[in-house]
């Protein structure tokens, strides 16, 4: 319970007039009484806090950047009518700073008997489970001298998943795909290993391609035409370790390799391609395996969307011992990790061996924009030391990327924004050249 500034500001008014003509204890009992008496009324009229319901409704996940709604579902069993102010409280990141205190701050009128419902809208900041906290809420009387206060646990949890900014190139892609694939006008006629139909030889053919059977049960030469593979396996490792911490403009580097995974997984389920995720550092944070096309991707984005960078070394004998397992069979495995020498070369390399004896490997790393555009800086002193440092950098990365080429690695080195359709497009590329 407490008072209003309305009594204070009564109380205050009716001082001066005591003041001037009657000081003492009368006057202050006159002036008091009256108004003790209106507040002991307005809190009997209150409406008890305690006693009121309160359920929520609406959202349980929603993209980063987009908006959630959740309905909050408020019960008056009392007899009085309840006047209140309500605060319902969520973590910070729950919106776009600045809007907190309007967005979740509300007026509301609840006649006796009867509910109403307020809506709360989220805009959260960052990825992961956002948990409802306490509802607040200060119930006024008619005369608005005197409020009762009281909070209500009201459960509710939002998931706040991947933004998959990337889907703009599925488009594209899926096109490139079905060029591949002979699904289009435009034919390709790329080798590949799965034999698809017979027709009749024109000139330009592969010879290879004859069917010397076919061609002696008829009269025309038959060449087998052939499509992209299927059905093939492809095996997503993001790196959660301290390199993913990494700040690349407003967001981690793990980020932006999750979109590009999101971006290969959408484009691999359509080509008919099975797709599982590991997520690992020293131990595994996420897996999703067996999931048929139409369920990989909800299950990876929210696989992905409680991951965290976790602030410890990768251990790459753990992690290739993982992929080994989780990939038994020949597959196609996307390390999204990082280029920086030190991990690489100490920790990567020497067991690189044992993946690439079995599986063929895609790594995919992300690279810092600021670096390039500090390697074209000029102008005064500090720019030319800056420009030094981001070439040394990038000669560093080049070298490293270079002794994952010499052992049958293919490296994908570009920026966030260029990462996912690089990725994508490395993906079709080795689709195409019957490596997978």
């Amino acid at each position: 319970m407490a008072l209003t500034g309305r009594a204070a500001l009564l109380a205050a008014l009716g001082s001066l007039p005591v003041g001037i003509w009657e000081p003492g204890w009368t006057g202050l009992l006159a002036v008091n009484a009256p108004l003790a008496v209106a507040c002991a009324c307005d809190f009997a009229l209150a409406a008890p806090v305690r006693r009121l319901g309160l359920t929520r409704s609406g959202d349980t996940s929603v993209r980063l950047g987009d908006t959630a709604d959740v309905t909050l579902t408020v019960t008056n069993p009392s007899r009085h009518p309840l006047r209140a102010r309500l605060r319902d409280a969520w973590p910070p990141s729950s919106w776009q700073p600045g809007t907190e205190i309007p967005a979740s701050r509300h007026r509301l009128t609840v006649p006796a008997g009867e509910r109403r419902r307020i809506t709360t809208h989220l805009r959260p900041t960052r990825r992961g489970d956002r948990q409802a906290d306490r509802v607040t809420i200060r119930s006024y009387g008619p005369l608005g001298l005197f409020s009762r206060q009281g909070t209500h646990q009201v459960p509710w949890t939002v998931r706040v998943l991947p933004p998959f900014t990337s889907r703009k190139h599925l488009p594209s892609k899926l096109a490139r795909l079905r060029e591949l694939d002979g699904r289009t006008s435009v034919l390709t006629r790329g080798e590949g290993t799965e034999f698809d139909s017979l027709r009749e030889y024109v000139p330009g053919d592969d010879t290879r391609s004859i069917d010397w059977r076919a061609t002696a049960r008829q009269s025309a030469v038959a060449v087998r035409t052939w499509r992209p593979e299927r059905d093939r396996h492809i095996l997503l490792v993001l790196d959660t370790g301290r390199t993913s911490a990494g700040r690349v403009g407003d967001a981690p580097r793990l980020d932006a390799s999750m979109d590009a995974a999101l971006l290969l997984a959408a484009l691999a389920s359509r080509a008919g391609d099975r797709v599982d995720m590991l997520a690992y550092d020293r131990r595994v944070r996420a897996l999703v395996q067996g999931r048929t096309a139409g369920d990989v991707l909800p299950a990876l984005v929210n696989a992905m969307a409680t991951l965290e960078p976790e602030l410890v070394e990768t251990d790459a004998r753990g992690l290739t011992a993982t992929a080994l397992r989780t990939a038994p069979r020949r597959s196609l495995i996307v390390l999204l990790t990082t280029l920086d020498a030190a991990p690489v070369e100490e920790g990567l390399l020497p067991v690189l061996s044992r993946l690439t004896q079995r599986h063929t490997i895609l790594l995919a790393s992300v690279a810092d924009p600021h670096i390039a555009r500090m390697a074209t800086a000029r102008g005064n002193t500090e720019a030319i030391y800056e420009a030094a440092a981001a070439a040394h950098s990038q000669a560093e990365r080049h070298r490293t990327a270079e002794q994952l080429r010499r052992h049958g690695v293919t490296v994908i080195d570009a920026t966030p924004d260029d990462l996912a359709p690089a990725l994508a497009d490395a993906y079709l590329a080795l689709k195409a050249a019957g490596r997978l």
